[in-house]
């Protein structure tokens, strides 16, 4: 495990951003039961940890790709860390809502975002890596360049990894879910059990509720 994504778990774990509970899981939006749960928004509410999150990606940003040129925010749950790295930076920001206005202007993207200009999205989570895709696909739709998406943490489902290599789109994340379940069980977080518990969800979570 990378310094950095034991870092971020750690911290995420600390302030119970993510919480852990293999015997009485989570239910998601989805359907799928799970043994997890992960709320990044809790961040913002740490300024360490905030400040750490915005350090460390402006960092990544700036050596990974210079050319950028805007940052993006995909709404709701990565409009702020997006604002604090754009703000960091020094470049404009812009965020993509998950569905056009009911009114107005119907905007999909709010911000000035002219063709050909070359954008970095600032995720907080990537699961399904659903709205993740959606919102390259507004920002290309637009005439503009994906540079890359940057996530606070990944599940890494493969299937979720090769949705982005079929979009081609580079992904960058701070924290993943091995470095979660590996930073619990050193931290004494969960025992070896619990553990075992978590591996069997993340090979197969859609089915993994029908086991239990």
């Amino acid at each position: 495990m990378k310094t950095l994504e034991k870092n971020i778990a750690a911290a995420l774990l600390q302030i119970k951003a993510v919480k852990l509970q293999p015997h009485n899981p989570f239910t998601w939006a989805s359907g799928w039961r799970s043994p997890i749960y992960c709320d990044n928004r809790k961040t913002l509410s740490y300024p360490s940890v905030r400040n750490y999150i915005k350090i460390e990606l402006t960092r990544l940003i700036q050596e990974m790709y210079p050319e950028v040129e805007v940052i993006a925010g995909v709404a709701t749950g990565a409009i702020a860390q997006g604002v604090l790295v754009a703000d960091e930076l020094s470049l404009p920001f812009i965020y993509v809502r998950t569905a056009p206005k009911d009114h107005g202007l119907e905007n999909l993207i709010e911000g000035d975002l002219r063709p050909r200009q070359k954008i970095v999205v600032i995720e907080d989570l990537i699961s399904t890596g659903g709205s993740s895709l959606r919102a390259v696909e507004a920002i290309r739709n637009n005439g503009s360049q994906v540079l890359s998406i940057f996530s606070i943490f990944t599940y890494g489902f493969p299937m979720v990894e090769e949705k982005f290599k079929t979009a081609k789109v580079k992904l960058t994340t701070l924290c993943n879910y091995k470095a979660i379940i590996q930073q619990a069980l050193a931290s004494k977080y969960i025992s070896e059990e619990d553990y075992a518990i978590l591996e069997d969800w993340h090979k197969d979570p859609a089915g993994w509720g029908n086991k239990i």
